[in-house]
């Protein structure tokens, strides 16, 4: 089992930039995929992005394709979501997932087994 727990969120305006951090402990964090979900209120939870447990292969939504940035080190058990030319619909619940599967649907929460609590990002215009 891996906890995660997410930290970064906060209040930012248009065009600003955050960087989330997700810190993960318990097993081994380089046998997981790690990805990055949101959820605007009244929304479903949506995917950002994903990481493979290398580092070597990278997913993202069209949505943050150009702007957000995943990157994660094994030796410090940490993800990171680094996030630029933010938008105001970019304001949502992020959270941090960890998949020991690994079968290549990075883009489906279910394929996740652990998730941190979630950090809130508001985007002001």
């Amino acid at each position: 089992q891996v906890q995660l727990v997410e930290s970064g969120g906060g209040l930012v305006q248009a065009g600003g930039s955050l960087r989330l951090s997700c810190a993960a402990s318990g097993r081994t964090f380089s046998g997981y995929t790690m990805g990055w979900f949101r959820q605007a209120p009244g929304k479903e939870r949506a995917f950002v992005t994903s990481i493979s447990r290398s580092g070597g292969t990278t997913y993202y939504a069209d949505s943050v394709k150009g702007r957000f940035s995943i990157s994660r080190d094994n030796a410090k058990n940490t993800v990171y979501l680094q996030m630029n030319s933010l938008k105001p619909e970019d304001t949502a619940v992020y959270y941090c997932a960890a998949d020991a599967n690994s079968r290549g649907y990075y883009w489906r929460p279910y394929e996740y087994a652990y998730w941190g609590q979630g950090t809130q990002v508001t985007v002001s215009s």
